[in-house]
């Protein structure tokens, strides 16, 4: 099977949150052929080159969406005259809150990439004066919503950029015979932009489209730009609960975790945009993400979490099948299986340092149990701080300590007579990961938002008690194994680990179950079986016709041809494709774009 992987921010690159998930789905599934589609989110990343890639991946294909991709190519009279219909008909799509609203956007999207197929020329006319003259018509027009009438020309400027750097993937060469249109199954690896190509190989091969979102992309989108509630402003109503995935499967997640959402799915729109531009914005990536949902043959979320979001947006639930990420177990099978062991008097928190993960009621709530009891302590190891927000939050944490124990503060670092230490996770005197959950008796996740929390899973696979606040996926994840607070809550929190630290063998009991639920549902190996069956049951009910007036096949590249015979006539024992040379598996950041 030829199984076409699309993937925005991630695999194949050495940086971004989906590209373990990627590489473990690729390795693991061996029997099968990969071609990567892949679009990269910064030229850092591009500089960064591309991990090793096994043999099954037999071409990439890459392509940027961080800088302006100019073709050189403009339109005559009348490709003008038909852009100019088909953006109409997506325009008034995104402006209006009629009920057929969803298949007019889906006939002007589907007309600009034919458009596009045919002729190029897509950059210069989506930021064309035309572009913005027709949505300005759209937002003035009788029907359109009252929160566009107010949109100005800066409005309309910033939507259209932003909307040409989402639909760049219509302007791309990938939809030929030989690239798309040659694969059994396309794989988007998260939803927004990842999923573009493979709607248009949908609709121009009939190839069958999987979409698999470990963090909602289109509620990514909504948080980047301050519109976390603005579902309704997009037509469909906001998914249930104030605290969840903010697009990435790793945001409870640490140094080596295995995050899965993608980042910048949402067409790279976080910004400080104005309110007629955020409702532009909200509307176009929420009739993205229903038409994503209504063309998919399955679509796999990480978690009921983001499954709930899904079926909000318009997913259908009989498509959808909840497949938890996998996660490497063995390299917290020593911890796990071995004595309990760690400081009885220590809480440990794991992650990545950001206001999101809410350390300052932590330290709150570490308060009042080291009032109760003088010898706790509690180890903060996070993954190095990345950007100014992060390096300022980490800073406020460290004065905020000092303040809350001015006679014990000596070195911030140190783990000694301090009773809160920070320290980096894989620094040259901190723990390994797998060492981090050994180091204490019970861990902590105090966040007010979560997609998948990767660091309770760890902490699981370690056998550790846990107290966590409900948000996210959590309480699903959990299961009963572990004790759960609402947050922003720090005398709560600090309830419940006193609870654990007193009670020794409640401990132990909650550590066993925990890690015996995350052998059972969060593994690699329960990953990779939920896939393998998903890929084949995709096949079985969508086989591939080469000829109007041909039978169906049950795969676009049968096997015989790799094997030289008569059945393969004068064609070469390999496909075409195969001479494509994978310049990025030996010479790292080599893109063929």
């Amino acid at each position: 099977m030829r199984i076409g992987l699309l993937t925005d921010g991630g695999y194949p690159y050495a940086t971004g949150e989906s590209r373990l998930w990627c590489d473990r789905l690729v390795r693991g599934l061996a029997q099968h052929e990969f071609d990567v589609y892949a679009l990269s989110r910064s030229a850092q990343q591009e500089d960064c080159g591309w991990i090793a890639l096994p043999p099954q991946v037999q071409r990439v294909r890459t392509a940027p969406v961080w800088a302006p991709e100019d073709d050189g190519r403009s339109h005559g009279r009348r490709e003008r005259k038909r852009f100019a219909g088909h953006f109409r008909e997506l325009a008034v799509a995104v402006c209006g809150s009629d009920e057929g609203r969803l298949d007019r956007f889906a006939d002007g999207l589907y007309g600009l990439a034919e458009l596009a197929r045919e002729h190029g020329g897509m950059y210069a006319a989506l930021r064309s004066e035309l572009a913005v003259r027709i949505v300005e018509s759209a937002c003035r027009a009788p029907g359109a919503r009252r929160a566009l009438h107010s949109a100005t020309v800066p409005d309309y400027l910033a939507f259209v950029d932003q909307l040409e750097r989402a639909l760049r993937p219509l302007s791309l060469d990938w939809y030929g015979s030989d690239s798309l249109g040659a694969v059994d199954l396309c794989h988007a690896a998260s939803g927004g932009s990842a999923a573009l190509p493979g709607l248009l190989a949908k609709r121009f091969f009939g190839v069958p489209l999987l979409v698999t979102e470990y963090g909602v992309q289109l509620r990514a989108h909504y948080l980047a730009t301050g519109d976390a509630g603005s579902g309704g402003a997009s037509g469909f109503s906001a998914a249930p609960g104030s605290a969840g995935s903010a697009g990435s499967a790793g945001s409870g997640g640490s140094s080596g975790s295995s995050g899965s959402g993608g980042s910048g799915g949402s067409g790279g729109s976080g910004g400080p945009f104005s309110a007629g531009a955020r409702a532009l914005l909200a509307a176009f990536h929420g009739l993205l993400a229903a038409e994503m949902y209504r063309q998919a043959s399955v679509i796999t979320p990480g978690n009921t979490h983001a499954r709930r979001w899904q079926e909000k947006c318009g997913a259908d639930p009989a498509r959808l099948r909840t497949v938890y990420p996998g996660m490497d177990a063995d390299r917290f099978t020593a911890v796990g299986e071995g004595e309990c062991g760690g400081d009885p008097h220590t809480l440990v928190w794991v992650g990545r340092i950001e206001p999101s993960k809410d350390l300052i009621a932590l330290l709150h709530a570490f308060s009042e149990v080291r009032r109760e009891e003088p010898d706790a302590r509690l180890r903060i190891l996070g993954a190095p701080a990345q950007g100014p927000e992060a390096t300022t939050y980490l800073a406020h944490c460290r004065a905020l300590a000092a303040q809350l124990f001015p006679d014990e503060a000596a070195d911030a670092h140190a783990v000694g007579d301090n009773p809160v230490s920070f320290e980096e996770i894989g620094g040259p005197e901190a723990p390994e990961l797998a060492d981090a959950y050994a180091a204490g008796a019970v861990v902590v996740l105090s966040s007010v938002l979560e997609g998948f929390p990767i660091s309770l899973v760890e902490a699981m696979f370690c056998g550790r008690a846990t107290v966590s606040t409900d948000v996210g996926a959590v309480v699903e994840v959990i299961g009963g194994t572990g004790l759960v607070v609402p947050p922003r809550n720090p005398r709560a929190l600090a309830d419940a680990c006193l609870a654990l630290l007193r009670d020794p063998e409640r401990r132990e009991r909650l550590g066993a179950a925990a890690r015996a639920r995350a052998l059972e549902l969060f593994t690699v190996e329960q990953n990779l079986a939920a896939f393998r069956g998903i890929y084949l049951e995709l096949l079985s009910h969508n086989p591939r016709v080469r000829d109007d007036d041909a039978e169906p096949l049950p795969f676009a590249t049968p096997a015989e041809a790799y094997v030289p015979g008569h059945w393969t006539g004068a064609r070469s024992s390999q496909p075409a494709w195969a001479d494509t040379p994978l310049a990025g598996a030996a010479t790292p950041g080599a893109p063929d774009a």
